[in-house]
């Protein structure tokens, strides 16, 4: 299948079918006239590549999964490289806690000061 029928039955854009090519997420063979051309796997393909970017892994920890993306096999390696995915992800979200705190300790002064003029 061409491109355009692969962004159609992923719902997937053009654009980022390229890109994931860009990004060795996946492969085409190229026709005679230059255009892509997909196996039927890669509908699969691409609904697990947005699996993994829904959640949370960069290109650059996706590709490096591939190999056992397309095997189908679970590897201890693969394990690791996820479960470092949920621990960078753990320490985001650790982080956007943090943050919220400070803004809600920020807001809670600030409405003290509703209506007047903040103190300098």
């Amino acid at each position: 299948m061409r491109i355009g029928e692969l962004a159609s039955r992923t719902g997937v854009s053009v654009r980022a079918l390229r890109y994931y090519e860009e990004q060795r997420l996946l492969t085409s063979e190229r026709s005679p006239s230059g255009q892509r051309v997909y196996p039927d796997s890669a509908v699969d393909l691409v609904w697990m590549i947005q699996h993994l970017y829904a959640a949370g892994l960069p290109s650059r920890s996706i590709e490096p999964l591939m190999p056992c993306v397309m095997s189908g096999e679970v590897t201890p390696e693969l394990l690791d490289r996820l479960r470092a995915e949920r621990e960078r992800i753990e320490g985001r979200i650790d982080d956007l806690v943090k943050t919220r705190e400070r803004l809600d300790s920020i807001i809670s002064v600030a409405s003290r000061y509703e209506g007047r003029t903040c103190p300098r």
